[in-house]
């Protein structure tokens, strides 16, 4: 059995499909573990959730900031213009995946295989155990009865800097960020939300949240995320893979396979318009 840990799809069902013909890849098998944004941007979001969705226990996925945006929209709290977007609220089967979608867990813990999977990463902060407790507190709201009720408070990029007195919408905006938007963070634990090139380039007292030394604890664990296209599908260090191959924009979809002693990404080319 083989798991494999693929970067963000964005509705790229094409380049979905390419890759797990390279990887012979077979539901009864093998697992995939999805970073989140399944949608958005690409030419088949509808087709690309609807995938997902009917690999049953054979896939895992994680929320990405654009699944919590197409959530929104049903809401009618945003106006969504992506086509693909439109025909997923359009669809004869939309409750459904929209239902689906919302009780997709912000992280994903084995620790049999030592890995944790989240999109953007987790706050430098927090230990695993932390970053654990604070995914399922919004976990919870998501997939309560008022979970619309948190989506009408979702964005904004405040509070910057996480404190434990937290409280309320705030506690659980920063909770959100965190996992789904995050790239940069100050060195006094301030979230830089605005900031999205490859590191080298950002500004003064900004720092890819990998970088920043995390607490000490029991349990080491490597971290996959995905979420910055413009840091490419790489291993960062000992600890940290990032898997956004920026797909959508005509680079790589890419998957990892993660359940070897020496991890080893695998790829394929995506066209232009994908």
């Amino acid at each position: 059995m083989a798991t494999y840990a693929i970067g963000d799809l964005q509705g790229c069902l094409d380049a979905l499909e390419a890759l797990l013909d390279k990887l012979d890849f077979d539901a009864r098998r093998d697992r995939l573990w999805f970073c989140g944004d399944l949608v958005n941007r690409g030419p088949d979001s509808l087709g690309t959730l609807r995938f997902v969705m009917s690999l049953g226990e054979s896939a895992v996925s994680v929320l990405g900031n654009h699944d919590l945006h197409l959530l929104a929209t049903k809401e009618g709290i945003r106006k969504e213009k992506d086509a693909g977007m439109r025909a997923i609220l359009a669809a004869p089967d939309s409750a459904e995946m929209l239902d689906w979608l919302r009780r997709r867990p912000l992280l994903h813990h084995d620790a049999q295989l030592g890995y944790t999977l989240t999109h953007a990463g987790i706050y430098p902060w927090w230990t695993i155990a932390q970053a654990r407790q604070h995914a399922a507190e919004l976990e919870a709201v998501l997939r309560g009865d008022d979970y619309h009720d948190f989506l009408r408070h979702m964005y904004g990029n405040e509070p910057a800097l996480w404190r434990d007195s937290l409280a309320g919408w705030d506690r659980l905006r920063f909770i959100c960020n965190s996992f789904t938007r995050m790239r940069y963070c100050h060195s006094d634990g301030r979230l830089d939300l605005e900031a999205n090139g490859p590191p080298g380039l950002q500004g003064e007292d900004l720092i890819p949240w990998f970088e920043i030394k995390r607490p000490r604890e029991k349990g080491a664990t490597r971290l996959l995320f995905g979420h910055w296209a413009t840091l490419g599908a790489q291993r960062l260090d000992k600890q940290h893979y990032s898997l956004d191959g920026a797909c959508v924009w005509g680079g790589e979809l890419t998957a990892l396979r993660i359940d070897r002693k020496k991890p080893e990404y695998v790829s394929v080319s995506c066209a232009p318009d994908e």
